[in-house]
């Protein structure tokens, strides 16, 4: 929600100016706690109990000045000791660095990231920590290392419960493995992520997750079961007017013409 009071705003500035009273840390750290946003030329942007920091991207710009406040927030945070904050500012540090193609500085912040969110016992955070640092070596091509970040993901998304993240890291798991050569097994993550997305409700889930099933089926060499699952994709994602509709009917038209000839 946007700032109100005048006094939070003088606050924030003088944590920023380095000469805050403890009234003014506490005042900010309440704010952040409720997940008042903080705006202004030096924003901070914490919403949800400072569990996210608010990031908005689309383009390069805006990623860019998305890193700058999340630079401004880091001394604030550390200043008043908001260890949950400061996770994730650093977490969004790196997702924005990895927008932006530097995937090794990403790794960086993930990995900082990851160390708070153990130190004060986040075990979802945790999850999402590791999900992002397999994500990010696995766009280094290093797939068998992703692959130990995505196997300790998706124990902590079991463990506590997290029916979505699991179905994520199975999806994540099936798709180093195909990239490995591992089809047989790819497909059974893929069978796992679409029995749980189908049972939490979530039909962008089902569709990546018959679409990535059917990428990995026509490697395996079964044409017919790849358009059945990728036809399956293409209605859901139609459906709920997802941009990847157009790309599964491009491959579906690729693959009958394939057939025909």
């Amino acid at each position: 929600m946007p700032l109100g009071p005048n006094e939070l705003e003088v606050a924030l500035q003088r944590l920023i100016d380095g000469n805050a009273s403890e009234a003014d840390r506490a005042l900010v750290r309440a704010a952040l706690d409720v997940g008042v946003i903080v705006t202004g030329e030096r924003a901070v942007a914490i919403g949800g109990n400072a569990s996210d920091v608010i990031i908005n991207t689309g383009d390069l710009g805006e990623t860019r000045r998305a890193i700058q406040l999340c630079e401004q927030a880091l001394p604030i945070l550390r200043e008043i000791g908001h260890s949950r904050g400061e996770g994730a500012v650093l977490g969004n540090l790196g997702l924005a660095y990895a927008e932006l193609g530097e995937t090794r500085r990403a790794i960086q912040f993930y990995e900082q990231t990851l160390l708070i969110d153990r130190e004060i016992d986040d075990r979802r955070g945790e999850g999402i920590d590791l999900g992002n640092l397999g994500i990010a070596y696995a766009g280094l091509n290093e797939t068998r290392r992703a692959i130990e970040f995505f196997d300790q993901t998706l124990l902590i998304h079991r463990e506590i419960g997290d029916r979505r993240g699991e179905g994520i890291g199975l999806g994540n798991l099936g798709n180093a493995y195909k990239e490995l050569g591992g089809i047989r097994r790819a497909v059974e993550f893929f069978e796992q992520q679409l029995a749980i997305v189908r049972e939490i409700g979530d039909r962008r889930g089902e569709g990546n997750a018959l679409w990535n099933m059917s990428l990995a089926l026509d490697q395996f060499g079964e044409r017919a079961q790849a358009i059945q699952h990728a036809e399956q994709a293409r209605t859901i994602f139609e459906q709920i007017e997802d941009p990847n509709a157009a790309k599964v009917r491009a491959q579906l038209g690729a693959w009958r013409e394939q057939t025909n000839t």
